[in-house]
């Protein structure tokens, strides 16, 4: 009998992961949610065959792996050689809500332009900025800026290709000059990139549905059915529980040993879904996440969300009710992988 949660944790390299490099990892998801840094460098070592935090760190140094406002307007990580066309599949909706927030804030980007160009002159020759600094320099230019607008300013440039994510800087992000650091690609045109992504969906995060890859992607039902429908024989429907899901013809279907997981915030396994109710019990969802988009971090067991955690001076977990906990010995294994990405 197909369950779910089993294929769901082979999918998502959570269950007898495949890879070694955090690039191959990301291209494999698609993208990966890293709303919260610190998270989501966890989140992708994780689903490594080793984790390990240098290896993520050194993917994001040498540029192999980018942080952008992609798809979704927020921040995702992703391959450096699929950021040309994910940012032009995605960038008219990006650009919409970027304008529309910060219209709502006060913020007036007409003079956009000008303002791009000292960000350019600041960041030129490979000088990498965190954003403070990038509001130094932009200050001993002559101009006045705030980090308000400062923010919507550089979400409008990475829509343009013109700025992304730089080395990190004593453990915090910077940017950097797009044409300095990301490699150039051979253009996709948009259903044929809906295409790509709708393939890495459902071979990554599945089983799932169409209103979970729209609601991923940032896609439109109207795109995303068309791209789905693209794929053809690819995929294959599956019934769980009478519902019905969708998952590429690649997806693994055996058995899952349980085991436990220390999911971070904006993980994945829950994010990546419009509809959580096949791993999470809706009498538990505001402890996952609240009415505001917040996640926690959270325990997985069994393929199933059964708690939160956090660290104080040593991990702390609590449980459910009415959900099968992992035992001690799961639960240390859990920690002992988190231990073992940060000290690799």
């Amino acid at each position: 009998m197909l369950h779910l949660t089993d294929i769901r944790l082979r999918a998502q390299q959570l269950a007898a992961p495949r890879f070694d490099d955090p690039v191959d990892l990301v291209r494999w998801m698609g993208m990966v949610q890293a709303q919260n840094y610190p998270m989501a460098k966890w989140a992708v070592g994780l689903r490594l065959r080793c984790p390990a935090r240098s290896r993520v760190d050194d993917a994001l140094r040498d540029g192999r792996l980018l942080r952008l406002h992609v798809m979704r307007p927020t921040w995702h990580f992703v391959a450096a050689e699929d950021a040309v066309w994910m940012m032009r599949l995605s960038a008219r909706r990006i650009r919409s809500a970027n304008a529309s927030f910060a219209r709502g804030h006060g913020v007036d980007l007409s003079d956009y332009v000008r303002c791009l160009r000292k960000v350019e002159h600041a960041l030129r020759d490979d000088n990498h900025l965190t954003r403070p600094q990038l509001v130094d320099a932009l200050q001993r230019m002559g101009m006045t800026i705030d980090m308000s607008y400062l923010k919507r300013l550089l979400m409008h440039a990475e829509t343009d290709c013109v700025v992304c994510s730089g080395r990190d800087c004593a453990g915090t992000p910077t940017y950097a000059l797009w044409a300095e650091r990301v490699p150039a690609a051979a253009p996709l045109d948009g259903d044929e990139a809906a295409a790509v992504l709708a393939r890495r969906y459902f071979s990554s995060h599945a089983p799932a549905r169409l209103s979970d890859f729209s609601w991923w992607s940032g896609l439109p039902m109207t795109e995303a059915r068309r791209a789905v429908e693209s794929l053809g024989g690819e995929l294959r429907r599956e019934c769980f529980g009478g519902e019905e899901y969708l998952m590429h013809d690649t997806c693994s279907d055996g058995q899952v040993a349980p085991c436990a997981c220390l999911l971070p915030s904006y993980d994945e396994y829950l994010i990546a879904y419009r509809d959580r109710s096949a791993v999470l019990a809706d009498a538990h969802r505001s402890r996952a996440f609240n009415a505001y988009g917040l996640f926690y971090p959270v325990v997985l067991f069994g393929g199933r969300v059964v708690g939160r955690w956090r660290e104080e001076r040593s991990l702390r977990t609590e449980f459910f009710a009415g959900e099968k906990y992992p035992s001690d010995r799961q639960l240390r294994q859990a920690a002992e992988r988190l231990s073992a990405y940060r000290n690799r």
